[in-house]
């Protein structure tokens, strides 16, 4: 997986007419298969008056991707597969798209309903604004009072966060990092104490 990728901003929507059939986009973020379904199935409630709900969604980024697509009740293979394969070469990660289809009274054929749900999906692409995902994780860091306030500059200056402060015998601080921040953060520790403080990993 990787550390950081673009997603969804937020769930945006976008119209669009072909012969006399309207269809409506939705797209948004799901950052499980649990999500997507959660999404869709708002969606389908929402536009319960539509003709059909096609979807696809594409979770994960790079070569770690779970991937899924449903015709929703048009022809085989013109609505969700063809959705699937636009999300596919979008550049996102975790998102997931319904195409909700108004039968306006003509048949479009094959070709011209897989050009009408891409199409569809292709339209929110491009009003949807991006945010980027960035892995993250956790350490635990035991410091003696004198190393407090120049560990605390240190995490700012390597985009980490202090989640939480203990005061005892040491200061035990709770550092959130991310990943691509973590080794010239250890290296930047290790140099600040001599070696004499470690980051432990909290699962």
């Amino acid at each position: 997986m990787a550390t950081r990728y673009p997603i969804p901003a937020q769930e945006t929507h976008a119209e669009t007419l072909v012969v006399n059939s309207r269809f409506i986009c939705a797209i948004g973020e799901a950052r499980t298969t649990d999500d997507a379904h959660e999404f869709i199935k708002r969606v389908k409630a929402r536009h319960s008056d539509a003709s059909s709900h096609a979807y696809a969604y594409h979770i994960g980024y790079g070569a770690s991707v779970t991937d899924s697509c449903n015709d929703g009740g048009e022809p085989g293979g013109t609505a969700g597969k063809p959705m699937l394969a636009v999300l596919q070469g979008s550049d996102l990660g975790d998102v997931v798209a319904v195409v909700s289809r108004w039968f306006g009274g003509t048949k479009l054929g094959t070709g011209g309903l897989v050009r009408a749900f891409s199409g569809a999906l292709k339209a929110a692409l491009e009003v949807l604004p991006r945010a980027e995902r960035v892995e993250r994780k956790t350490f635990l860091v035991e410091l003696p009072y004198p190393l407090y306030e120049r560990a605390r500059l240190l995490v700012a200056a390597h985009h980490g966060a202090i989640a939480g402060e203990e005061f005892g015998a040491c200061v035990l601080l709770t550092l959130v990092f991310p990943v691509d921040d973590i080794a010239p953060f250890s290296a930047a520790l290790q140099e600040l104490s001599a070696g004499s403080v470690e980051m432990l990993p909290v699962d």
